[in-house]
């Protein structure tokens, strides 16, 4: 006797009514490799905290196509976090801080710190945008005939998604440099929040001497070496001119450029300048290079600052200004001749900014 085959043709041609009572009822204890305790629920709107579940769940909105996990699962107070390229978490978790002076822009809280103080954080639901701005670089004035240096900006750094803790932050807010006469300027002082600290800007060059380093560089008068910025936070100061029996400065050096060297005899170089930050809900620059100074004995000009408070340098018919307060610009050189004193550099400032509703 031969045994046939069953064909394919023989099992679609199969009537459903010869299946009766042919089939065994199946262990589900064989079915292996099946993952239980995580659910997905699939809605056209986002998920909200009187959804409950399990921690781990997952939600998918079906409508953005944005995925939740969730990661507190109590009762009626759940809280569902983006996983996906979104962000923030449902329901929305602000951040409650005091400190400084504090203003309101559009669903943005902003902490203006003018002087050292501390940011105290209750509540760290959201990220932190940060503008830390050190102190600018002191200009200087020379007795003898001539111009020198402006200062360089105080360093200049911010970043957002910052993330803060339920802790006190000590604020530090750096003073401007001071100016001086027949030495080199000082530097300004450093800027810090939490582990971000902005370098005070380079002081101004007297004479021959060597300017100051900061987080920008201040200005030399001849035969020294102008200030070196750190990158990342400003630039190096210009250099200064000794031509035709006349001397002027090179300008400090700012957030965005270098400051400019002298190069007409007796005429100060500009400052660099400074960089705009909307943090506030306007758009200011801050931490601009202070102007170098003239040689009023063949009726040379300061150089003018940079934008961002850069202090204007003096000269024959020209009056050096500071740096402007709490935006780390760089004070404005004098040479010997010219109305005005050695200006100091502006003080800097912090400012952080969060999203509260």
């Amino acid at each position: 006797m031969s045994v046939q085959k069953v064909s394919d043709a023989m099992i679609t041609a199969l009537s459903a009514s010869k299946l009766t009572g042919a089939l065994p009822a199946l262990d589900g204890s064989n079915l292996t490799g099946i993952q239980a305790g995580t659910e997905i629920t699939k809605s056209a709107s986002e998920p909200t905290a009187t959804i409950n579940g399990t921690l781990g769940d997952l939600y998918l909105n079906t409508t953005s196509g944005e995925m939740y996990s969730l990661t507190d699962a109590t009762t009626n107070a759940n809280v569902w976090t983006n996983v996906g390229d979104g962000t923030g978490t449902v329901p929305f978790q602000p951040t409650t801080a005091t400190g400084g002076t504090i203003t309101t822009d559009g669903d943005y809280k902003v902490h203006t710190f003018t002087s050292s103080s501390n940011f105290v954080v209750s509540s760290s639901g959201q990220a932190v945008e940060y503008l830390v701005i050190a102190g600018g670089g002191g200009g200087c004035r020379r007795a003898t005939a001539g111009g020198d240096g402006g200062g360089g900006a105080g360093g200049y750094l911010t970043a957002s998604e910052f993330s803060v803790a339920n802790t006190t932050y000590a604020i530090t807010v750096g003073a401007g440099g001071a100016g001086v006469t027949s030495n080199n300027a000082a530097n300004g002082s450093d800027s810090v929040f939490s582990s971000i600290t902005s370098t005070g800007g380079g002081g101004g060059a007297w004479d021959s001497n060597n300017a100051g380093n900061g987080g920008s560089g201040g200005g030399s008068a001849y035969g020294g070496n102008a200030g070196t910025g750190i990158s990342g936070q400003g630039f190096a100061g210009g250099e200064g001119l000794h031509a035709s029996s006349v001397i002027a400065g090179g300008g400090g050096g700012g957030a965005s450029a270098v400051g400019a060297d002298c190069t007409v005899a007796g005429h100060g170089g500009v400052g660099g300048d400074g960089l705009s930050s909307s943090i506030t809900g306007a758009s200011v620059a801050r931490a601009g290079g202070g102007g170098g100074g003239g040689d009023s004995r063949n009726s040379g000009t300061g150089g003018v600052g940079g934008s961002g408070g850069g202090g204007n340098g003096g000269g024959a018919s020209t009056t050096p200004t500071a740096g402007t307060a709490n935006t780390g610009g760089g004070g404005g050189s004098v040479g010997s001749g010219s109305s005005g004193s050695a200006m100091a550099g502006g003080s800097g400032v912090v400012i952080l900014r969060y999203k509260f509703q």
